[in-house]
């Protein structure tokens, strides 16, 4: 057994919940639960066998993302002090490799999960769940991870956000939003736009929720990302123009609200969620007066997991009188 097997301490639950930060995927089971309730009140359909193997497949994908994230975190650190105190896997004195393992585990099944569902929908489902993919690995992976350029907040939103809300509505309803099929010798491709913008409509308050808690993580790392080499997006702005941006994402996402109700796309019953701004703009405020992983960096969770929470249960609620 070598020396480094010897310290290596094994990987219990409550160690296991924090590398994966569980209470934090909350903000993937939401979109998952807003996009099958959606499909349900706007289309009046719901296929249980497809929504059930997708839930295994987004949530696999959740925790591989971060415990993956962890773990390239951790070979990536330039700065010891990180490597050793901060990160989880250093400061507990984990196996990487272990972890690396069990994380592909995950990977591994939410890939299996993405070829059933390829085979009980459509062959589409293949390049946009590729896609999905690809944005998980090289999120953190690779010699130029996405992470590290200013490109993590709108990734964050769209992947998480919009494609969470997309592929749960797209394993439910038929005719899917997106097709691709091979007839003779010849692909044939198409997409339902206004259904695709729909959809993206929809979705816009939780991509720009997720894009300002990413943003402000960010914000808050900002001295260790560059003791590591991350350069993300508060890097290129500078904390105070970092500062006066981020107000308008939390905004933005009320704004998608009222855009969304205008256009029909959500029932009028979901302006009531507008009563929570007062909430959301206190807890901007409370950001922008200190920037602090430990103290006010959950506003911003406090905030998306509260508005969009309450989006999802107005549509459930909804759902359940339509029934």
């Amino acid at each position: 057994m070598t020396e480094a097997n010897r310290t290596t301490k094994p990987l219990t639950w409550p160690l296991f919940i924090e590398l994966i930060r569980l209470p934090a995927k909350l903000a993937s089971l939401l979109p998952f639960l807003f996009g099958c309730a959606y499909a349900w009140l706007t289309f009046h359909q719901l296929n249980w066998g497809n929504t059930l193997v997708y839930f295994v497949g987004q949530m696999s994908i959740a925790l591989f993302v971060t415990g993956f994230n962890n773990v390239q975190d951790f070979y990536k650190a330039k700065d010891d002090h990180y490597r050793a105190t901060q990160n989880i896997i250093g400061r507990e004195h984990l196996d990487p490799r272990r972890i690396l393992a069990l994380m592909l585990t995950f990977l591994l099944i939410a890939c299996l999960s993405g070829v059933i569902l390829v085979w009980r929908t459509d062959l589409s489902l293949l390049l946009i769940g590729g896609a999905a993919i690809f944005v998980a690995i090289f999120y953190t992976y690779g010699p130029v991870p996405l992470s590290r350029v200013p490109s993590g907040e709108v990734l964050a939103g769209l992947c998480e956000g919009f494609g969470t809300i997309f592929i749960a509505v797209f394993v439910n309803v038929v005719p899917h939003p997106v097709t691709l099929a091979l007839i003779g010798r010849q692909f044939t491709f198409s997409v339902d736009v206004a259904l695709v913008w729909q959809l993206f409509i929809v979705a816009l308050p939780i991509v720009c929720f997720d894009a300002a808690t990413m943003f402000a993580d960010n914000i808050c790392d900002l001295d260790q990302d560059l003791r590591n080499q991350r350069f993300t997006l508060p890097y290129y702005l500078g904390k105070p123009r970092a500062l006066k941006v981020y107000p308008w994402l939390p905004a933005a996402a009320y704004g998608a609200i009222v855009l969304a109700v205008l256009l029909r796309y959500l029932p009028w019953p979901m302006l009531v969620v507008l009563a929570l701004w007062p909430l959301a703009w206190r807890n901007t405020k409370r950001f922008l007066a200190k920037q602090s992983k430990r103290e006010t960096f959950g506003t911003a969770i406090d905030t998306m997991l509260k508005t969009f929470g309450a989006e999802v249960v107005v549509l459930i609620v909804l759902g359940l009188l339509a029934i």
